[in-house]
């Protein structure tokens, strides 16, 4: 911000401030049937931050439970878990194209109405578009887990982003992360139990079986055949 005292001053002068995102962007290819879904069905499915902090009773058109996912990938088991609880209303947020078109293109199949999706960064969404405690399930499974040491502040949890999630989530509300790698699943637990305002699902301490509503995701049966565990990690907000 050079020649500026701060990111508002900076803004009000017309000048863009970059920002550290929470993900690499993947453009990557559409193909015809991604595109096609995206045009069919996105006036109906797809949500904007240019639409401001939403009222999620309005988008759903009811009240019910609200479950969000980040990064769910092609939408295979976002739209699974959709199909199998239409008392759930559940909000995707991925930023690969091809994915949300993938997405869509499934839930138009499956014939659902109980979903949403955004195309674009996590964080940004949670700021400007959730509305603070109407989330009952924050769900992060298989995020890029960074494996360099020196990449590892690149970890979507950490402490900040933990305090946006609980923002977020109703009292009483679960946050539930997912990893086939096990240093990751230790950070995932350092960070959690240091969070204010969460208490641990396991009665262990430690981590979960899968639970019935995460279905097996393609990155499981990979990490199965490879010899790799895969961690579960559910905290509750208490506060």
């Amino acid at each position: 911000m050079r020649g500026f005292n701060s990111e508002e001053e900076a803004r009000a002068a017309g000048v863009y401030i970059s920002k550290v995102k929470s993900f690499v962007k993947r453009e990557g290819r559409l193909t015809k049937a991604q595109a096609k879904a995206l045009e069919d069905n996105w006036p109906v499915m797809g949500l904007s931050i240019d639409q401001g902090l939403l009222n999620l009773d309005e988008v759903f058109n009811r009240r019910a439970k609200r479950v969000l996912e980040i990064g769910f990938g092609m939408g295979k088991s976002l739209v699974e878990m959709a199909t199998a609880d239409a008392n759930i209303d559940f909000i995707g947020i991925e930023v690969h194209r091809p994915g949300v078109g993938a997405c869509l293109a499934l839930a138009q199949e499956a014939g659902i109405s109980n979903i949403r999706v955004f195309e674009h960064d996590a964080v940004e969404v949670l700021k400007q578009s959730i509305e603070d405690k109407s989330i009952d399930r924050l769900q992060l499974f298989f995020p890029d887990p960074w494996h360099k040491k020196r990449h590892h502040k690149r970890r979507i949890v950490q402490s900040d982003f933990v305090q946006l999630v609980r923002q977020k989530l109703a009292v009483g509300g679960e946050f539930h992360m997912a990893t086939d790698w096990e240093p990751y699943a230790q950070h995932m637990l350092e960070i959690m139990n240091k969070a204010e305002g969460f208490t641990n699902t396991s009665n262990k301490g430690d981590y979960i079986e899968r639970p019935s509503y995460r279905p097996i995701t393609k990155f499981e049966v990979r990490g199965q055949k490879l010899g790799h565990g895969v961690w579960d990690i559910v905290f509750s907000r208490t506060s």
